[in-house]
């Protein structure tokens, strides 16, 4: 296990950029509760930003992901 839970966005099409997702911010956490406050904080920003899903990574392994971020139509 590390300390370097982050996220990762998809772009809008949900293809990938050649080098891979790029990181949502530079913020690294150090565990999996404060990565997901954090998300629950800023999605709004996020969305405003052009990201429509995120996955979230612990070091280079993929936790869960992607997760859109726009709201349920239902």
């Amino acid at each position: 296990m590390t300390n370097d839970w982050h996220w990762r966005a998809d772009r809008p099409t949900g293809g990938r950029t050649s080098a891979g997702r790029p990181s949502v911010g530079t913020e690294r956490f150090p565990s999996q509760g404060e990565a997901e406050s954090w998300l629950g904080e800023t999605y709004p920003d996020l969305l405003e930003h052009g990201v429509r899903a995120v996955s979230l990574y612990e070091g280079d392994r993929l936790v869960y992901g992607p997760m859109s971020l726009e709201p349920d139509p239902g």
